[in-house]
């Protein structure tokens, strides 16, 4: 049954935030939104799919890069509007811009600086 999903304060969307955490290093690799249909996807499957706004639709992570998430635990904030996914990132980049996580930028003296290397180019990775 989902009334597990009923439990989720969805926004006036339908949309929850969604954080992607690293299992084993609990390191945030990206935050994303999900609907109803992509949160009991990602149950259902263990892999994780969120709902893409500008595209207006499920976006499975990894359909074009192959950098899927799989997904060990579904954890849901204190206040019921916050999900958090740990998983397991295949492939070790989350970020569209070919980076592991996609909280690369330190402000550092009033700017944003970039802290991590871009693993990938993402013209490798997305084949547009």
């Amino acid at each position: 049954m989902s009334d597990w999903l009923d439990a989720v304060k969805w926004d006036a969307q339908g949309l929850v935030p969604a954080i992607a955490q690293d299992a084993e290093t609990g390191d945030i690799l990206m935050v994303a939104w999900m609907n109803r249909e992509a949160l009991e996807e990602t149950a259902r499957t263990r892999r994780g799919v969120y709902f893409s706004r500008s595209r207006n639709r499920l976006w499975r992570k990894g359909e074009e890069s192959g950098h899927v998430q799989n997904v060990s635990e579904i954890r849901l904030d204190c206040d019921n509007d916050v999900v958090l996914l740990k998983i397991q990132q295949v492939g070790g980049i989350a970020c569209h811009t070919g980076r592991r996580s996609c909280f690369f930028q330190k402000l550092e003296d009033g700017h944003w600086v970039a802290t991590t290397p871009v693993l990938k180019n993402p013209d490798e990775i997305y084949r547009k």
